[in-house]
């Protein structure tokens, strides 16, 4: 057993309500938390699946006054599980977001990927797991 645990992943974001509705109203996740530091000019926003004593979660942070970010080359994707990849991704993108890679297995495999971006452009992975 490790000491360690996985606690959140940051995420900074141009536009935060945005990017609350987008995970919030379109991946079904819930907002934990929110803290706002005037002295520091940022707020910041807890999302995820279940609370933060037993689940991994995701923390938006703003710093106000910046509108975009450079995500850079070293960052890669989030990975969400769902049970039907398709039907998923025909929601998505009916609601407008962008399906940068359809659904379908991934190369030399039989696992069904999609990819998909956030308001932002971060890139989200997701992973058909049916039965789950």
């Amino acid at each position: 057993m490790s000491e360690f645990s996985y606690l959140h992943t940051m995420l900074r974001v141009g536009a935060l309500e945005r990017s609350i509705a987008f995970y919030t109203g379109l991946l079904g996740m819930k907002e934990l938390r929110r803290t706002e530091v005037p002295a520091g000019k940022y707020t910041l926003v807890f999302l995820g699946y279940g609370d933060e004593a037993s689940h991994t979660v995701l923390e938006l942070t703003h710093n106000w006054g910046v509108e975009t970010y450079d995500i850079g080359t070293a960052f890669g994707h989030l990975a969400l599980g769902v049970p039907d990849i398709y039907g998923t991704c025909d929601k998505l993108r009916a609601a407008g977001v962008k399906i940068s890679r359809e659904p379908g297995p991934v190369k030399f495999g039989t696992t069904v990927i999609a990819f998909i971006e956030d308001p932002d452009g971060y890139k989200i992975e997701l992973i058909e797991r049916k039965g789950h």
